[in-house]
């Protein structure tokens, strides 16, 4: 259903509208407000990360949330997985923050459905709406607020937030996104459309660049269903786990070529239009039966963000020098955040005043 439902023009319009509403009644306000302030260092990591807070009902959510996930990707780096089940068991220590974490989520999941539901869901085009009208088992409802929310928005911060640094590092690449948007689109004007959006190839490129250096999910695995060989001939057992690597992947010259560590979002173009590679080769999304279903709304939020405050601001790294390091959690997330000074650009320059 959802696959059917996050693919259809409706909900991605829906999306395209809300995006572009957070953008220019939240994002742009802030940033305007410490424009030009020299000693107003702003973290974007945070500030994204609280736009897309937005999503969630209380505060309070936000804050189990983030620590469900953090304890869930200690979980997954003990040595001895006894350890943290024999601390489930007898609820203790970070097991016991756990529980609590978990019982809040699911007391705040469940407001989330019934304020929906006093709402009037049959009117809404949501995606939760969208389920409500065919499914009443509300475990199965609170579970899917809480997939959508854990798949929707840690994984877009940190996209955003990366994407921002190569942008700080790297200013002629977005002096190329706002010459191909002059291009597309009379210079004084915004995006307008999700379809109007689609045409910024060199912009598609950008993101997906900045994913293969930097993907949000850093590493995933699979449990084998039945006895498998893999393609270079290794036997996989029933049950095992098998661990991969994207941000690894990314990074290795007999992949990505000998320039593997450069930001290149030319790599990903073929005569101005936008090419993808074969999804395995760049799992960012993962791929086969198991791709992302919100692959393309992800896209469409790093992009429209990306588009908009690129033509509005200019980024400036307050670390310049600082390499960047992460924290645990089960989404990549700078340790300290991304510092930076925000100034406003002049006035968007015409399209001729460019040629």
């Amino acid at each position: 259903m959802a696959s059917l439902q996050l693919d259809s023009f409706s909900i991605r319009s829906h999306a395209f509208e809300i995006v572009h509403y957070e953008i220019e009644q939240r994002l742009i306000p802030l940033l305007l407000s410490v424009s030009g302030k020299n000693d107003r260092v702003l973290d974007l990591q945070d500030v994204f990360r609280r736009c897309l807070e937005e999503s969630l009902p209380l505060s309070d959510f936000a804050v189990a949330f983030d620590l469900a996930s953090k304890l869930s990707a200690e979980r997954a780096m003990t040595v001895f997985s006894f350890v943290w089940k024999i601390k489930r068991m007898l609820n203790l220590g970070t097991e016991r923050e756990m529980n609590k974490a978990l019982k809040m989520i699911n007391i705040l999941a469940h407001e989330v459905i019934k304020q929906r539901r006093s709402m009037g869901f049959l009117n809404h085009k949501d995606l939760l709406s969208r389920f409500m009208r065919t499914v009443s088992d509300e475990k199965f409802l609170r579970d899917i607020v809480i997939s959508f929310l854990l798949a929707g928005r840690d994984t877009v911060a940190s996209g955003l937030t990366s994407l921002f640094l190569l942008l700080a590092n790297h200013p002629e690449v977005g002096s190329l996104i706002r010459l191909e948007a002059d291009k597309v689109f009379e210079a004084n004007h915004g995006v307008t459309s999700y379809e109007q959006l689609r045409k910024l190839h060199y912009l598609q490129a950008v993101v997906y660049e900045s994913m293969r250096l930097y993907p949000p999910i850093q590493f995933d695995s699979k449990f084998c269903q039945e006895d498998d060989v893999l393609p270079d001939g290794t036997f996989i057992k029933k049950g095992t786990r098998v661990t991969y690597h994207p941000y690894a992947m990314g990074r290795m010259e007999q992949i990505w070529g000998p320039d593997c560590l450069e930001f290149k979002p030319d790599r990903w173009l073929r005569d101005g239009s936008f090419f993808p590679e074969n999804p395995f080769k760049y799992p960012v999304f993962q791929a086969g039966f198991r791709v992302c279903l919100g692959k393309e709304m992800a896209i469409l939020e790093l992009k429209s963000v990306a588009l908009a405050l690129c033509r509005r601001f200019h980024f400036q790294l307050a670390n310049p020098c600082r390499t960047p390091r992460f924290s645990p959690g089960l989404t990549a997330t700078f340790n300290g955040g991304l510092p930076v000074l925000v100034h406003e650009r002049a006035t968007t320059t015409t399209h001729h005043d460019h040629q």
